[in-house]
Order: C-alpha cells, then structure tokens, then sequence
C-alpha cells in the first residue's frame, strides 16, 4: 500500500516558478518549450518507482510458485532429505544407541533408539529355507530379522528361533492378529517395524490398521511396535527410482518387505547375511528346484512362478527380481553375504 501511494504522488515543484519567471519576457513560445519539460521530468520521476514494484511483484511470484511445487510434489520432496543416519555407503560403527529418525513407535511417536547390530542374519521367507538345516547358524547371529508372518515354531532347525525384529506390511497385519498369541505374547523381546501408506495407516486419522497397532500395544504393555515415517515412505521410493530409473507409482509397482527390511538392515546392521534369497538370474535359468514361495505354505504357489509372474505384469506388482539386481549391487559396497542358496554378485 505504501508503493502505491508513493506513485500517486506528484513531484515535488519548487522549480517551476524559477522555469516560469525564467520565461517572462521571452515570449509564448518559450513558457510552451517549459511545459514538456516538466511532465517529462514527472515522468523520469514516477519510472524508479514503477521499475521497483514490478521487482517485489516478480520477487512475490516467484515465492508462490516454489511453495506451490512444494505442496504439489511433497513426497519427492520428503525423498530429497533422506535420514541422517542411511547411507547407502556408510556403517552404524558410532558406539552407543542411535536415533533412527525414519520409524515412529506406537503410540507417542518417539524414534527408534537402539544399539547398532554388529552381525544381522536376515531371513526370507522363501521356500528355499526347507531342509536347510541353518537354525543355529542364524540364531547365532547378533540380530535376527524376519519378515511377516513367517513363523518358527515347527521350522527351527531351518530357520532357527530367535526374532529380534520383525518388518511387517500393513496387510499383514491381520495375519499376525489371527495368531497374536504366538507373535506378540511369546515373543515379547521382539520389536515389530510396520510399512504402508494410506488412510488405514494415519495416526491422525486413526486410520485401522493403526488403531488395531495400538490396541495391541495396550494388550501387551510393553510391546515395542513402530511404523515407518512418511518421510522413510517416500525416502523407500525415491531409492527404488534411483536404482532403476522407474518411478515406482508411474511403473505400476509395489515394493516388497523385503526391500523394506533391506533398507532397516542397511541402516542398522555392520554386516548382513541374507538366508533364502535367490539371486535375480535364478528364475530364469533352466534348471533350478520347484519350491513353494513361503516355506510355511507347502504345496501351494511356486517361487519362480510367482517372481515371474509379477515381473511381468504390467500394473499393481511387485518387482521381485528387479529388487534382487538392486541388492546385488548393494553388496558390491556393503559387506552382505547371500546364503543358501550362495551367490556371488556379478
């Protein structure tokens, strides 16, 4: 308002009377020649003015846009300030408890705090973990980190007996609930990591899955369950982009627990050793072994079957042997071991 009233004022005119008595005696013609002169003089006046509310119009503008494209894409812009602590490259070796910023406990939505894991065995939930005999291998590990609903009880000698965390995909949740005795009862040390996005995650909201996560940390008071951070979401997407060149909505994929776990244990563990992962060759090679996906669901879907099958629908899938080449060239930087079947990165 103060710029817009600057321009409504006129010049200051202490000279024209100088201009005028400076024109008597010399006729009409030279009061005429004064005229123009000074609406020019005006003029002259009034363009800093013009030239400077144009520049804090354009300043202006410019602010609304940027705060527009912040608001229109916010999850790459959450994605462009990954957690302090992940680094495709580095290592949790500070002694002492972190503060993994990415993942949210139920309910005070505190971060994870907790000592790094000098050894993480990570086991799938593939049927390659039949009569693998690696239980005490696994249990012998500093962290062991599961996924799902993949269970131990009736596996040990395969896939051991320990759990100390476990990632969970929010439509899994209903799973565990169906046996919630034997996931949250016994297994009170555990602590259980949940993904997803969506109304049926918001806290604020209280979206289902979420109220039916903060039921159970009233069931068991000190039940230790977290969610991963929207921020951690849309940091998971970015990665999948970068590593393969595909936006991951735009692509039609979903991502997979696994690849959700791999990031936790990037994040959290020194070294891994991955149980039960193939290698994203082995389902396209003539000979290998039939094997159910879940090595808890005997007889029902084939492994490859179902990798290939998702691999090569166009819309709403997972990438299983797309994620398989990312954490091959993972463990060309990071000391991460694939066991049983063994295979070495390219």
């Amino acid at each position: 308002m103060e710029l817009r009233a600057a321009d409504r004022e006129q010049p200051a005119s202490p000279k024209l009377p100088l201009r005028l008595a400076s024109a008597q005696g010399k006729g009409p013609g030279t009061l005429e020649t004064a005229a123009p002169q000074l609406l020019r003089g005006s003029d002259s006046m009034k363009a800093p003015g013009r030239l400077l509310l144009i520049a804090l119009c354009s300043v202006g503008l410019s602010a609304v846009y940027v705060l527009l494209c912040c608001w229109t894409c916010l999850p790459f812009c959450l994605a462009s300030c990954p957690d302090p602590h992940f680094s495709a490259n580095s290592r949790p070796t500070v002694p002492g408890p972190l503060h993994f910023s990415g993942y949210s406990s139920v309910p005070d939505g505190k971060p994870l705090v907790r000592e790094p894991c000098r050894s993480c065995a990570v086991v799938s939930s593939s049927g390659q973990m039949l009569g693998s005999g690696l239980g005490a291998e696994i249990d012998g590990a500093d962290c062991v980190l599961r996924m799902n609903q993949a269970p131990t009880a009736g596996f040990e000698a395969d896939v051991g007996r320990r759990s100390t965390l476990r990632v969970v995909s929010h439509t899994s949740v209903p799973l565990l609930l169906r046996n919630y005795s034997h996931y949250f009862q016994r297994a009170r040390d555990t602590l259980y990591v949940v993904w997803g996005q969506g109304r049926h995650m918001d806290r604020t909201l209280g979206g289902r899955t979420y109220r039916a996560l903060l039921q159970l940390t009233q069931m068991y008071p000190g039940l230790q369950v977290y969610t991963f951070t929207e921020r951690m979401m849309a940091y998971c997407d970015q990665v999948f982009q970068d590593e393969t060149g595909r936006n991951r909505r735009q692509s039609g994929s979903f991502l997979s627990t696994g690849w959700f776990t791999m990031i936790l244990a990037l994040e959290l563990c020194e070294e891994i050793v991955v149980y039960g992962m193939v290698s994203d060759s082995y389902c396209r090679e003539q000979r290998h072994p039939s094997v159910p996906y879940h090595y808890f669901e005997k007889g029902r879907l084939d492994e490859c079957q179902m990798y290939l099958a998702h691999e090569r629908a166009p819309r709403s899938a997972h990438r299983f042997i797309t994620e398989k080449a990312v954490f091959s060239r993972w463990a060309k930087k990071r000391p991460i071991v694939f066991a049983h079947p063994s295979w070495r990165t390219q």
